[in-house]
Order: structure tokens, then C-alpha cells, then sequence
């Protein structure tokens, strides 16, 4: 990958990764002590928040993990190189998932042999 694709993607994943980031503000939701509230449905809709936002935080989390370590292969020189075959992974999907380690066939391959497990 050229020095310009390189500034591209690192770019690409810093904003990313700011955005991701971002989910702080959830976390301050999520840390909230909760308030016994004296009606069930509004307790169960505090509950749903509650557990939604976490789960946002955590998926969040996930990213910005592998948001950094896009980051890291596009120092060590291995972004763009699809972990399981050794081939680059075409710049579209570099573009549309910039933190993909695999390429699309290889993503595939890996779909199909997790659907025949599930289905024994």
C-alpha cells in the first residue's frame, strides 16, 4: 500500500475512532445509580435503557479495540493483507469495513463453515 493510502486509512480509522470514543457519554448513563421507581412499567423501561446502553458500550469498546489495531498494522506495514489467505483485500471493503483483517472470499468461506457447524 502507497504512503497516500496509508494517510487515507490512518485517517479513516482516527476519525472512526474518535467517534467510537464517543460512547463515554453512554457509559455515564450506564453508571447512573438507579432510582426505585413506585411504577413497574416505568422501572422496566428504566431496566430496557439501562441494558441497551451497556450493550452499546460494550460493542463500542469491541471497536475501538479493533479500530487500534488497524491502527498498529498500518505501522508494522500488514493493513490491507487478509490474515488468512495472505492476499489484499480489495480497497472497497477496506473502505467500507476498515478494520476487516479478512477478505471477502476468506469471510465467506469462514460463514459457510460456521452455518454447516450450527446445522449439525
Amino acid at each position: 500500500m502507497n504512503k497516500e493510502r496509508v494517510k487515507f486509512f490512518r485517517q479513516l480509522l482516527s476519525e472512526r475512532l474518535v467517534r467510537a470514543s464517543d460512547a463515554n457519554n453512554v457509559q455515564e448513563a450506564v453508571e447512573t445509580p438507579l432510582e426505585a421507581l413506585p411504577d413497574q412499567n416505568d422501572q422496566a423501561s428504566v431496566d430496557y435503557d439501562r441494558t441497551l446502553g451497556i450493550r452499546i458500550l460494550d460493542r463500542e469498546r469491541r471497536l475501538i479495540h479493533k479500530i487500534k489495531q488497524a491502527l498498529e498494522r498500518l505501522e508494522t506495514g500488514s493493513y490491507g493483507l487478509c490474515e488468512e489467505c495472505g492476499e489484499e483485500i480489495p480497497e472497497k471493503r477496506l473502505v467500507a469495513r476498515p478494520v476487516t483483517t479478512v477478505c471477502v472470499d476468506c469471510k465467506n468461506e469462514g460463514e459457510k463453515r460456521e452455518r454447516s457447524f450450527l446445522q449439525e
